[in-house]
């Protein structure tokens, strides 16, 4: 099994992929913040790691007082960080909670999400996990949305797929940034454009960590 709070080290590297993926998605998410409606924004992170994305956007974000977020990760090594560093930070709208991110009953109390996270993860499932959970994510949503997913870009290349899936899925795609790394690495955004009216729960977890030790980003 992959030693998850090890993989993190890579973002010790200002020059790794992982850290080129991070500016990125933290760009995305500053944005998406922008974007949502006046009042509470509720962010939603699953398998949120050591939470760099989330921690590393909301201190000097104008809206921060606006945000309440979720950030979900089932490494006990890993929650401890984003934990004690939303606490140094102040920010006490932000909870990190040690579940599992597949089974939705780990957060569905915090339905439905303004912003959701999807990072980390495509790179790490099965091809039908990936669309399971692509189907599933207008039911997570709030009208309107963002998700901000990433995926490697290695043959045989499946983000050009991921981003019709979601269109079918009733997203309007907002960005795509392949990032030009060593690992292919890709960031993509998608809104929301009407949450279903019937809203029925996935029947199971969204999906499995496959056993890899891989080190390219999700």
């Amino acid at each position: 099994m992959r030693d998850w709070e090890a993989w993190h080290r890579g973002y010790d590297d200002p020059s790794s992929s992982i850290s080129a993926r991070l500016a990125t998605v933290r760009r995305h998410l500053g944005q998406a913040i922008d974007h949502a409606p006046p009042g509470r924004v509720q962010v939603i992170s699953l398998c949120a790691g050591q939470g760099h994305d989330v921690i590393g956007v909301l201190p000097g974000h104008p809206r921060r007082g606006d945000v309440k977020a979720l950030l979900v990760e089932a490494d006990s090594r890993n929650a401890g960080l984003p934990r004690d560093r939303a606490r140094s930070a102040q920010l006490t709208q932000v909870e990190v909670r040690e579940a599992d991110a597949a089974d939705v009953a780990s957060f569905a109390d915090a339905l439905p999400a303004d912003v959701l996270l999807l990072c980390g993860i495509f790179g790490n499932v099965s091809d039908s996990d990936i669309r399971r959970t692509v189907g599933a994510a207008p039911q997570l949503c709030s009208d309107g949305a963002t998700v901000i997913w990433t995926r490697h870009r290695r043959p045989p290349d499946l983000t050009t797929v991921i981003r019709a899936w979601f269109a079918a899925s009733g997203f309007d795609e907002v960005a795509f940034d392949p990032l030009d790394t060593e690992k292919l690495t890709a960031v993509g955004v998608h809104r929301l454009r009407a949450r279903p009216a019937v809203r029925p729960w996935p029947d199971g977890p969204l999906f499995a960590f496959r056993d890899t030790p891989s080190a390219l980003p999700g």
